[in-house]
């Protein structure tokens, strides 16, 4: 049984992103299609090794099969760009998946990114709010069924980013963040709506992740990433090259 935390996660170690992307793949569809009482929903992420999984997911073996009409999409972070920046992830998640698949607009839940992004994020936790059908997170009932994870060189994950407010923020589901070392303001799901997921995955792929991974896994508390947890299950989905093996 995997942790809850990422000190206790189970670590599944795969050879590469390509193996990562096609594991995860299968396992999300089996986790969607279990999903009975109600829509599954999903906390997407930027990045190299999810883009190819929705590629994977897009392709003609998955787009038949996944459960697309009873799927909410949303996103973990999001960069304040417009929708078609190439530095977008709605951008990348459209271009790679959305537009392929018959998803329902109404299940895709796009970040605002203009005007003032305190109202921004309130606008996002308020869609949240309606999916889950209550305006305070309640324990064992979960916000997401799966929130996707990755992992900067810096420790940060989604738009968690070190020494910024965000970090301390424990009521908001969704917050703004200005990052100190990297471009753009972000929006971005807060520890306690990361918290209240079925399953927090973390995708790694490549030796660029090894140092910042052992650091997490250690529970380094300068890391952004080492404080997230969840009420169920927590799984590190990694290549060799970021495991260090």
């Amino acid at each position: 049984m995997a942790g809850h935390d990422v000190k206790t996660g189970e670590m599944i170690v795969l050879t590469d992103g390509e193996a990562i992307a096609q594991y995860m793949a299968k396992w999300l569809t089996q986790q969607a299609l279990a999903k009975k009482d109600g829509p599954f929903v999903l906390a997407l992420s930027g990045g190299s090794t999810p883009k190819r999984l929705y590629q994977i997911l897009a392709s003609e073996e998955y787009a038949e099969r996944f459960p697309w009409a009873n799927t909410q999409f949303f996103f973990g972070d999001e960069r304040f760009v417009p929708a078609d920046d190439p530095a977008s992830n709605y951008n990348m998640v459209e271009t790679e998946m959305l537009e392929h698949v018959p998803v329902p607009i109404h299940n895709i839940h796009r970040m605002p990114t203009s005007g003032d992004p305190a109202a921004a994020a309130a606008q996002y936790q308020a869609a949240l709010q309606k999916v889950y059908g209550a305006d305070t997170l309640q324990p064992g009932r979960p916000l997401f069924d799966v929130v996707m994870l990755g992992l900067g060189d810096n420790g940060h994950t989604a738009s968690l980013f070190p020494r910024q407010p965000v970090l301390q923020e424990r009521k908001l589901w969704v917050s703004h963040c200005v990052p100190d070392d990297a471009p753009h303001t972000r929006l971005t799901l807060t520890y306690p709506a990361i918290h209240s997921s079925r399953h927090v995955v973390f995708m790694l792929a490549g030796a660029g992740k090894k140092d910042a991974f052992a650091k997490v896994r250690a529970g380094d508390p300068a890391e952004p990433a080492s404080h997230i947890t969840t009420e169920g299950a927590l799984i590190w989905l990694l290549d060799k090259a970021a495991a260090g093996q």
